[in-house]
C-alpha cells in the first residue's frame, strides 16, 4: 500500500523540496501549511489538531511518515524578546510537532511502521547571532524531542530522527541574511559548496525509506561539514 507522508511547511522552499522528493519516492504527500493541501496555522493548537484529524479522515486513518519542516523565525535578542514572540516560535516549531506526533503515532504503532523526522538546524551547535535566541532554542528542543520519542516509540516500530541543515539560500534566508554571510559560511564548511534544498530533501527521503531501518534518535547535519560532532 502507498505510504502517506505529511510534511509541515510543505509550501516553503525546503519543505517543498522534501515533499517533491517523497512524492518521487512513491509516497502520497500531504502538505500542512498556510498555503498547503490542508491550510493550517501551526502556532494554533486547535488548527493543528483539526489538520491532523483531516489527514486521517481523508487517507484512511494513515500517516506513515511525518516530516516537520515548518519553522517560525522571529528574531530578537535577550533584552528585546517578548513572550508573545517566544511562544509563537515554540508553538510553531516545537508544540505542533508534538501534537502531530500524538495524533499520528497510534496508527503508526498499529501498523508497526512509522517515520517521524524533524528538520532542525546546525545553529543548535553553532549559534550565529544572539537575536536567533528563540529559534535556536526551539530547534534544540526538537533534537531532545527526537531522542525522547525514539526510545518511547521504538518498540512500536517507529523511528524518530532529525535533520540539521546548514545555511541554505532560500528566499526567506536570503531576506534575513546579507549575501556575504552565505560566502563566509561556505568558506568555513569542510565541503565548500553552496547548500541546496535538495540536499536536505534527499536526506529526509532516505530517513523515510526502508534503507534507514536501523536509524533512530540521531540528528544528521546536512551542512557541508560546518559542524563536526
Amino acid at each position: 500500500m502507498t505510504r502517506v507522508a505529511v510534511v509541515t511547511g510543505g509550501a516553503g522552499t525546503i519543505g517543498g523540496a522534501i515533499a517533491s522528493a517523497l512524492a518521487d519516492a512513491g509516497h502520497r504527500v500531504v502538505k500542512l501549511d498556510r498555503a498547503g493541501d490542508i491550510a493550517c496555522d501551526l502556532a494554533d493548537e486547535r488548527e493543528v489538531r483539526r489538520a491532523a484529524a483531516t489527514v486521517l479522515a481523508q487517507h484512511g486513518g494513515r500517516c506513515d511518515v511525518l516530516v516537520h519542516a515548518a519553522a517560525a523565525f522571529d528574531r530578537a535578542g535577550l533584552a528585546a524578546l517578548d513572550l508573545t514572540a517566544w511562544r509563537r516560535v515554540q508553538a510553531t516549531n516545537v508544540e505542533s510537532a508534538l501534537l502531530l506526533a500524538q495524533a499520528f503515532a497510534p496508527g503508526m504503532a498499529a501498523r508497526a511502521f512509522g517515520r517521524i523526522i524533524f528538520v532542525v538546524s546546525d545553529t543548535v551547535w553553532a549559534p550565529p547571532a544572539p537575536d536567533l535566541l528563540a529559534y535556536v532554542t526551539s530547534k534544540a528542543a526538537l533534537v531532545g524531542l527526537a531522542r525522547a520519542l525514539a526510545h518511547a516509540l521504538g518498540p512500536d516500530g517507529i523511528a524518530v530522527t532529525a535533520v540539521a541543515p546548514g545555511l541554505t539560500p532560500t528566499p526567506a534566508a536570503s531576506r534575513a541574511m546579507p549575501a556575504e554571510a552565505f560566502d563566509a559560511v561556505r568558506e568555513r564548511q569542510a565541503l565548500p559548496r553552496t547548500l541546496q534544498p535538495g540536499d536536505v530533501a534527499a536526506t529526509v527521503a532516505f530517513l523515510a525509506s526502508d534503507a534507514a531501518a536501523a536509524l533512530t534518535g540521531q540528528t544528521l547535519c546536512v551542512d557541508g561539514g560546518l559542524v563536526l560532532r
